[in-house]
């Protein structure tokens, strides 16, 4: 019965990604998570799904790491429901007083990721959060960044996951996602 209702939450968050084609640019199909934030049950099922994956899998974890911008969605959520803290991995210039960065290449360009120097401990167990996982480059940026701070990276969970682009190969630790495309 369990596995029923896990399929059901599935297939329900599957319904609520929309394709957009050619966007950002010509040739590629954006998914879209808008539409699940626009319905509560869908949502609840992207949390609830990550929480029985964190309690089962992960149940020391410490604090969940969401990724700008979208992890800010989930991540919260996910914290919330486990009773953790939740802190930012933005990008570089949007994070007041001392922080840490590094920087990444993008497809067609290069960025910095930062974290606030005080924001995890040495030692902490953490969880990376975002919507996507595409080429790896942010993830993978965001793992530095925690590897700079001295956490103890336990994975990463992501919404959906674009198999064909092999971003988890290039990730240090495992990558738990909902919908594989």
């Amino acid at each position: 019965m369990a596995e029923d209702s896990r399929v059901h939450r599935l297939d329900l968050i599957l319904q609520h990604v929309r394709n957009v084609p050619d966007f950002p640019v010509q040739g590629i199909v954006f998914k879209d998570i808008c539409p699940i934030l626009k319905e509560p049950k869908a949502l609840a099922a992207v949390i609830d799904l990550f929480e029985e994956h964190v309690r089962q899998k992960h149940p020391h974890t410490e604090l969940i790491v969401g990724l700008e911008a979208r992890g800010f969605l989930f991540g919260p959520l996910l914290a919330q429901r486990l009773g953790i803290g939740f802190v930012l991995v933005r990008k570089k210039g949007k994070l007041p007083g001392p922080t840490v960065s590094v920087g990444y290449t993008l497809e067609y360009a290069k960025a910095e990721a930062e974290i606030q120097a005080d924001a995890v401990q040495p030692g902490q167990k953490v969880l990376l959060i975002d919507d996507l996982l595409a080429t790896g480059g942010t993830l993978h940026a965001a793992c530095e960044l925690m590897k700079m701070q001295k956490a103890e990276i336990l994975g990463c969970l992501v919404v959906i996951e674009l198999k064909d682009l092999s971003g988890a190969e290039k990730l240090p630790v495992p990558v738990f996602s909902l919908l594989q495309c």
